[in-house]
This record gives structure tokens, sequence and C-alpha cells, in this order.
């Protein structure tokens, strides 16, 4: 590359994180959004005290210090669902949820080109390689709503590139050999691999289409190992599995829902919390939706929501983790283990791993033929979703990326090759 800074900028709009990158001769490729950072949290919050939206870090810390107001999470979430053609209230006004990514990913805009002391009108943006699974309609329109969102912002020049494959032209920095690599990119809405042939000599050239063997992914990450440790290790104290008089189990809507980060609010609607409590008197031992109901009335959903997060993240160093429950019911807590959370996420681990094996397929390669797996993405550290892929590359070295910003310097390096 010539050495003049790019053009263009790179942005990994993400489920929880999100990264803005311009190359520069010589220093870091990704801009500080916030304070010291160079991630911005996913996050909106509608502050209704001030009637103003506040983002990031900021937006997390109104909420917990009790301001009252709306959170606004995983938005990127909403690209490939059915939400995304409709509207939700923020502020006492209708608000398209698609407006809802504009104003998170032009804060993204705003905020770099304050640090580039620029503007920009050329943009890469990184892609899952699959929006939605296994249906090829709905995968374009999410792409197709990203880039109308980008155009509308102001980019007049709008690319992607998967986001697996921008981190391999960020770890291609440090390789000193031509190696086949794996790269494992576990976001926190999406998994994605690709195989990519990396060399010091090729670092240079224009067109890597013949150094990408082969790109695949299946729609689960760090979001959903979260809603898989919550169903299993706290809803239950909370009514999940509970008996019906009839000796049907209680609907698990309402479950699913504040385990899911884009769907809590749907339970505190006047219309959710009726038939909670009309449930109730159907209910063999109430103690559960008793709970339900004072978290409901509380509004702790998000809260308990980042409860989950920071456990699954405490579990991947340590054996046990303990919840504190005490601010719905005195004395209570949810008690956690690794094995817990292993068994929780089995079934999504098997997914993933036999996506994997697709993927050797797809290349026509042998496990043993991978030189290295390189691993980025917040969720990439869990212990046994390592193991499950390890075990089809037996010959392998493992090398870590940095698990939020690989994919945003990838794509600033994609920035300058593409736009100069």
């Amino acid at each position: 590359m010539n050495q003049t800074a790019a053009n263009a900028l790179g942005i990994d709009f993400g489920t929880s994180n999100s990264t803005a990158g311009w190359w520069r001769p010589g220093q870091a490729p990704l801009l500080i959004l916030e304070n010291d950072q160079r991630t911005l949290p996913s996050v909106i919050f509608f502050n209704t005290e001030e009637r103003r939206p506040a983002y990031g870090r900021q937006a997390l810390g109104e909420y917990l210090d009790g301001y009252e107001g709306r959170l606004m999470r995983s938005l990127k979430s909403l690209l490939g669902s059915k939400l995304l053609k409709s509207e939700t209230t923020v502020l006492g006004s209708a608000m398209p949820f698609r407006d809802l990514l504009g104003l998170f990913i032009g804060e993204l805009k705003k905020r770099a080109e304050a640090q580039a002391g620029r503007s920009f009108e050329q943009l890469v943006l990184g892609r899952p390689v699959f929006f939605v699974d296994d249906d090829a309609q709905a995968d374009r329109e999410a792409a197709d709503t990203l880039l109308a969102v980008a155009h509308k912002l102001g980019f007049k020049e709008v690319s992607f590139q998967y986001e697996p494959i921008a981190a391999a032209f960020d770890y291609e920095r440090s390789v000193t050999r031509e190696e086949r690599v794996l790269i494992i990119d576990i976001g926190g809405g999406t998994s994605d691999f690709s195989i990519v042939r990396l060399a010091p000599q090729l670092r240079e050239l224009s067109d890597r289409g013949e150094d990408i063997l082969a790109t695949g992914g299946v729609h689960i990450g760090g979001t959903d190992f979260d809603k898989q440790l919550s169903l299993d290790g706290v809803m239950p104290l909370f009514g999940y599995g509970s008996r019906m008089k009839s000796d049907a189990f209680m609907p698990t809507s309402y479950h699913l829902n504040l385990a899911t980060w884009h769907t809590i609010n749907a339970v505190y609607a006047q219309k959710s919390q009726l038939a909670l409590k009309n449930m109730r008197y159907d209910i063999l031992d109430p103690t559960g939706i008793d709970r339900l109901l004072a978290l409901i009335e509380q509004r702790a959903g998000h809260w308990l929501a980042m409860q989950m997060e920071d456990s699954k993240i405490a579990l991947t160093s340590e054996a046990q983790r303990r919840i504190d429950l005490s601010r719905i019911e005195a004395g209570l807590a949810a008690e956690l283990s690794r094995q817990l959370f292993d068994d929780a996420i089995a079934p999504l681990l098997t997914r993933i791993q036999a996506s994997v094996a697709d993927l050797l397929q797809q290349a026509g390669l042998a496990g043993e033929s991978i030189d290295t797996l390189f691993f980025t993405g917040g969720s990439s550290s869990i212990p046994a979703l390592r193991q499950c892929v390890q075990a089809l590359l037996p010959n392998a070295r493992v090398a870590d990326g940095d698990s939020f910003g690989s994919i945003g310097s990838g794509l600033a390096i994609e920035a300058k090759r593409r736009y100069g």
C-alpha cells in the first residue's frame, strides 16, 4: 500500500460492540470512539428525563444509574428479522426500527469523522457471511437495508466485506510464511468462518479472490449463549418449566423474551403483564411467576441480561458463578457452573462444529491440512467452543486476534485497498 492515509472508512457494526477503522501509515487502524476506547458498545438509551439518546458506555451507565428511559441493545439482530419492517415507541413517538439502525451507525460515522478530522464518503462495511440462515431473500433484504442506511447517512460509495475475511487480513500483517488459516469469528449474533491462504508476499495484492478458499457461517453468537445460560440457569427461578393445574407447562414466551436482548421490552407491555397476572391463578406453585412479575414491575430485564453476559464471560475462566438476585427477592441467588453452561450451549456448539466441517468439505480440504486456527470475536474464548472446533483440526496451531478489534482493523485495510 502506498504511504498515504486512506480515503475510505471501515466500519464493523457489531451486535455487542462496534468499531471504525481508518488506515494511516504507522498508526493503529482503529479510531477512538468513546473516552479512550476504540470500541463503542452497540447500545442506545433513550433518556426520558432529558429527552435525548445516549450511546455506548454512557447509555449503559445512565440505564444502570436509574434514569427513566428505554434501553435498546443488539441492534444488529434486527437485520433479517420481521421487526425491521415495523416500528417502536421511543420518547413518546413512533420510530421505524430501521431508523434506529441509522441513528446508531450515524453516531459511529460522526465520532469517527471527529477523530479523523475529516469527512468520509466511501465505506467498507463488515457483514456476516449469513445475516439469516437458509433464507436467501431475508439475507439479501438485510444487506440491502444496511446499504440503504449507509447511503442515507451520506456515504456515496459503499461495499461489503465478510467479517472473517477482514479478520484474516488483520492477522496477515503478522505472518512470516504462507499459511492456510481457518478464521473463527464468534460475534454477538453470528458465527462466521473462512479458510484463507495468507502470506507476506500476498499482502499488497488488490485481488485476493483466489486466496479465499471457502466461507460459511451460522446464525449463532454470544447473545445466543447468554440466552441458553439464562434459560437453563436462571429462568427456572422465575417460573420457567412450571406446571399449570391442567398439568401443561407454563407458556415459555415470557421467559424467551426476557432472555433475548431485543425482545425484553415486549414483556413490559401492559397486555403481557395482565396475561401473566391472570395466569397466576392457574399455576400449581406461583412462587416463580410471582418473582417474574416482580422482575417485570422493576423493569429489571436488561439488568438480568447484563448479569447473564457477565456470567458467560466469567465462566470462560471460572468453574462457578453466583448471581445475587436479592433485588427481586431477599436471599434469592442463582448458582451457575461451567458444566451447566457447557450443557446449556451444547446443541449450539454441535451446529457450529457441523458448519465448520461443511466449510472444510466446501474447500476440499482435510482438517489435518489447516496450519492455523485463528479465533476472534467477543465469545471466542469459551473453552467448550474452542474444543469442539479444535477437534476437527489436529495439526493447527491456535492464534488469537483482538476480540473486538481484528475485524475493524481488517476493514480499514480493505478500505485502503479498494478506494485508495
